[in-house]
């Protein structure tokens, strides 16, 4: 009884109180062929027309169990995933490289230790570490004082090269937002750096610190000048050995702080890591930075969590960097020599057609920020069903809330769902497994793109364009309704 009145309940919820017939005026808003005169929409295109999306619509959901595909729209037409390609890069980097997997950020001495000094050089080895921040350097620094080690003679390195350096994972993006930084084999806060500001009756007092859970070292490699404008608010410059930045006096008011990108990692790591090697009596040298691999005594080594809880990380806060860093390190380890975010995701795309024989996802990074990777939903579809007969995914995936007709989450709901959610400003995606309240479980994806219109937007303004909020709210109640309707109809 209780089972034939949910699946009652939800069909009757679709029908009514999602497809009004009024909804059916206007233009056809994705890509439908041509419907001749007087022919009925199903239950699912009437949705698409309802939730008044400019731009395409396209969805794939299939039976875990079977393999079937159960309904489709354009499941075989490529749009961007955005953030729903982590899904991807986690089965990736879970195959290649194991859930088990640390990654390691190491002090090596080139040099002879005689009396706890070092005649030699001291060299910050980055290991790929996603996750390193201050307070791992810290623990780092007091190792090394407990090594013995009192002086170093030689220089101080940072060795960057286990990973190619990327400027920005989407130069597209404004300079100052902090998801897209610069990627490289060392990576510290997520390669962000803190700016705080705080009005005075002089002015504005600002810091640049490299904060975490304990620490918040200045750091020198990173600057902010405040100037008396209104626009831009933020403008970046180069030099060789800092990040120069100034912001506009207007758009400060009493204080605040955001994080801001980093362009120079290994620059970042050393001049932190001097600060906290200084706290601990040892004196380090200027900070070169270096590509050559050396081999000598290793003194400290510190191991990330394992991998698995990495990609957890990344799948519930979509941390981009995260996502590329993971990426760029599977495709080393499958023997590439990627020297770009695009080559290394061509090595994931191979990878995707060797493991489970599609061909429709071209991604050109790991995290889908780049609006210029595609994936058609079937393809995706197609990866989690085989994925999920190994259990490795939906476990690491976050609860997705369904929410009733005045978007209240509904607690208890009886569809379960793990997905991946996807946003960039036109772009809205949602990909993982349902189970029914039946217990039946599907694997679905579902891609919306106004692609043209976001081609439209200057790069100066892609952090919050006009009409992007509004438009990504009506693709989630839209995945919400399709989601709703599966779980109706697919429920046993």
């Amino acid at each position: 009884m209780v089972d034939r009145f949910s699946r009652r309940f939800f069909l009757g919820g679709v029908g009514a109180s999602l497809i009004p017939a009024t909804s059916w005026a206007g233009a056809p808003l994705v890509s439908l062929r041509p419907q001749l005169r007087g022919k009925q929409f199903n239950g699912a295109e009437r949705l698409v027309r309802q939730a008044q999306l400019k731009g395409e619509v396209v969805f794939a959901v299939a039976d875990v169990a079977t393999g079937v595909q159960l309904e489709e729209l354009g499941g075989q037409q490529a749009l961007p995933p955005a953030s729903v390609a982590k899904a991807l890069t986690a089965l990736y980097a879970l195959d290649v490289l194991g859930p088990d997997f640390r990654f390691e950020t190491k002090l090596i001495a080139d040099g002879q230790i005689e009396n706890g000094i070092l005649n030699g050089d001291l060299i910050l080895v980055g290991g790929g570490d996603p996750l390193l921040d201050t307070d791992a350097l810290a623990t780092m620094a007091a190792n090394l004082r407990e090594a013995r080690i009192t002086e170093v003679r030689g220089a101080f390195k940072v060795f960057d090269g286990a990973l190619p350096y990327v400027f920005s994972i989407d130069p597209g993006q404004p300079d100052h937002v902090g998801y897209s930084p610069a990627i490289s084999g060392i990576s510290l806060n997520f390669n962000r750096v803190h700016f705080e500001w705080k009005r005075s009756a002089n002015g504005y007092g600002v810091t640049m610190d490299a904060r975490s859970a304990r620490y918040n070292p200045a750091v020198e490699m990173a600057t902010m000048r405040v100037e008396n404008r209104k626009l831009p608010i933020y403008s970046y410059t180069p030099s060789p050995r800092q990040d120069r930045w100034t912001v506009a006096k207007g758009a400060l008011g009493d204080g605040g702080a955001r994080w801001l990108p980093v362009r120079k990692p290994a620059l970042y790591a050393g001049d932190v890591f001097r600060t906290l090697a200084r706290v601990n009596g040892i004196v380090l040298g200027r900070v070169q930075v270096t590509r050559e691999v050396t081999i000598g005594e290793e003194l400290v080594v510190h191991q990330s969590d394992p991998l698995e809880s990495i990609l957890r990380g990344m799948l519930k806060y979509s941390t981009n960097i995260t996502a590329e860093m993971v990426g760029l390190a599977a495709s080393v380890a499958r023997g590439a020599e990627p020297q770009s975010l695009a080559e290394s995701a061509a090595e994931m795309n191979r990878w995707a057609a060797e493991s489970y024989g599609v061909y429709r996802i071209a991604m050109v990074d790991h995290s889908g920020l780049g609006d210029m990777s595609r994936m058609a939903p079937a393809d995706l579809v197609a990866a989690l069903v085989t994925a999920r007969k190994t259990g490795v995914l939906r476990p690491l995936l976050k609860p997705f809330a369904l929410t009733d007709s005045q978007g209240r989450v509904v607690k208890n709901h009886p569809i379960k769902v793990d997905a991946k959610t996807g946003t960039l400003n036109f772009v809205s995606g949602l990909g993982g497994f349902l189970t029914t309240a039946e217990g039946s479980e599907l694997a679905f994806a579902i891609f919306t793109a106004d692609v043209n219109h976001r081609a439209t937007i200057p790069r100066e303004k892609r952090e919050r364009p006009d009409g992007a909020r509004s438009w990504n709210r009506r693709s989630r109640k839209l995945q919400r309704a399709l989601i709703e309707r599966w779980g109706a109809l697919y429920g046993s």
